[in-house]
This record gives C-alpha cells, structure tokens and sequence, in this order.
C-alpha cells in the first residue's frame, strides 16, 4: 500500500511544531539560569513581563498600522468572558510559580516530567466541571500514568533526599493549576486568538507577582547578565516562539495530536540538561518517563479524546460563519 503524499502545508507545520516542542523544552534551562540571581517569583515575573512587553507592543503596532489586521470585533465580550480573561492570568502565574520553586528542589527531568501529567487533570476538570464522558481506553490511560507518577516518587521516599520530594508535590501542582488554565483557555479560544490570551494572562499575572515579588525576594530585575539572557530567552523564546508555534500548527493539526506530540519534551528537557547541568538520570527516572508516556499516550489517543478535538474545531467553525 503506498504511503501517502505529504502536502506542503503539513509538513511546514510539522517543522514549526518540532520548533516548539524544542522552544519550551528550554523553559526549565532558562529558569534554572534565572534563579542564579532572581527567586522563582522574580523569574516568572520577567518571562511575562518581556513577552508582553515584546508582544503588546508588536500587536499594538499591527493593529493600529496595518489596516488588514481587525481581529475580535464581530460580537461583544460576555461578562464570564471578562472573568475568564482575568481569571486565565492568575491561574497561569500560580502554575509557573510553583514549577519554578520546584525546580529549586528537584531535577529538570521529573519537574517537567510531572508537569506534563497536565492532560490527565485536564481530562478530570473536563468531567467535574464540564460534564464530558471519556472511554475505558482513556481511563486505562490516566491509570497508567499515575502509576508511573508513583514510580518517580520511589526514588526520593526510599533515598536520603528529602528535598526532592518536596520539588515533585510543588510540580504535581503545577500541573494541577495547568490543567485547569487548558480548561479556561479552551473556553476563550472560542472567541480570542492565542496572541491575546497570551497577552491577558502575562498582563495579569505581571501585576499580581509585582507586589510578591518585590516583598518575598527584594529584587524584581535581574542585574546579572546571565540572569538578564535567561528571562530574556524564556519570554521570547519559550513563551513567545514556543506557545505562538503551537497555537500557530493547530491551523493544520489537531490539539490532541498537539498534546500528545508536546509529550516529548521531558526527554528533550532531560537530554538539554544532561548536557548543561550534567543531571544524571537513574534507571528509575527513566522507568517514569516510560509509564507516564506510555499511559498518557493512551489517555489521548482514546476515542473519547478525538471526539472532544473534532467537536471542538466544528464548533469554531460555525461560530466564525456566524460571525
């Protein structure tokens, strides 16, 4: 049977998505760098604060100089739309806190590693709160993956680093609160683009952690030049180039295909930090990243995830014939 042809479009996608996945796994190098000088409020400060910054001005310009460019006037904004926008700010700014304090404690594999147990909290907000079923496949999925969580855990219960724990529970938080900023977003995408909820969520969340930063750390800015090019590369680079290249391949592919292929980046995080931290990876380490991949991947490929994908795509497209 022969295979079929790859179009142009796909396969340009596909390469932005590679640059993605590439772009975000430098996060947690970049904060890592960060937190040489600034504490992990200060460091997710800066990563809002140069993406608006940069962005916000960039779309003021288009908008204002480039008559093609009218985005989001067709229909009024709902008032639950204004608490979402606001909401999606906050949400954001406590995920990225508790990753950043986790990578205070624990390794880059298993701090990104239990932050991408995302989809399964995901999965369960879509459940409790939005009422949507899922088959036993993806059941069977989410169980394998919290096994495999469990598995992680093992090494720091049974070893003499009781810190590392600690990094692991403020990381499956940070999941947590990710998995419930997906949800807001999933329900904003229906009537913004992902520049401004971008935008919205670094605007607020640029407030919040001004007065919290300023009176837990003392120091809102980096001095250091190393500090300096690491907020500077994880507002542009894995906030800006990585979050708009996603946003950007879902014009040819799926979310769930997008989830299930950002899945990847503990092990490019991993591999990123084995060369420049020398992190070394037990073999339980990468026993977790097998079982948690293994159940997640499930977990998204069931029917139940595909289902939810294609009515979600239908159902932008009647809203933007309406509009």
């Amino acid at each position: 049977m022969p295979l079929p042809k790859i179009s142009r479009p796909f396969l340009i996608a596909f390469l932005m998505l590679g640059l993605a996945l590439l772009a975000v796994s430098f996060a947690p190098i970049f904060i890592r760098l960060s937190e040489t000088e600034l504490g992990p409020n200060g460091t997710v400060f800066n990563r809002l604060f140069v993406f608006f910054i940069c962005f916000g001005t960039g779309k003021f310009v288009t908008e204002n100089f480039s008559p093609t460019q009218k985005e989001e006037e067709a229909s009024p904004i709902t008032s639950k739309q204004w608490i979402l926008l606001g909401s999606v700010g906050a949400i954001a700014t406590i995920s990225l806190v508790l990753w950043a304090i986790s990578l205070q404690y624990t390794t880059v594999a298993k701090s990104v590693l239990l932050n991408n147990l995302t989809p399964i909290f995901t999965t369960l907000g879509s459940w409790l709160f939005l009422e949507k079923t899922f088959d036993s496949k993806f059941l069977v999925g989410m169980s394998i993956a919290v096994a495999g969580a469990i598995t992680l855990g093992i090494e720091d219960l049974s070893g003499a680093a009781e810190g590392s724990l600690m990094g692991d529970v403020y990381a499956l938080l940070s999941a947590v609160f990710l998995g419930t900023y997906f949800l807001i977003v999933e329900q904003l995408r229906l009537r913004f683009s992902a520049t401004t909820i971008l935008l919205w969520r670094c605007a607020v969340g640029s407030v919040i952690l001004i007065p919290i930063t300023l009176l837990a750390e003392g120091q809102l800015f980096p001095t250091t030049q190393t500090a300096l090019l690491a907020v500077i590369g994880l507002g542009l680079i894995s906030e800006g180039l990585g979050q708009r290249l996603v946003a950007d391949s879902m014009n040819i592919f799926s979310s769930s295909f997008v989830s299930l292929f950002l899945l990847l980046e503990p092990i490019v995080s991993a591999i990123l930090a084995w060369f420049i931290f020398l992190e070394h990876l037990t073999l339980t380490t990468w026993l977790g990243f097998a079982v948690v991949l293994t159940g997640i991947y499930l977990a998204q490929a069931s029917k139940a995830a595909t289902a939810q994908a294609m009515e979600q795509e239908e159902y932008r497209s009647q809203q933007a014939n309406y509009q």
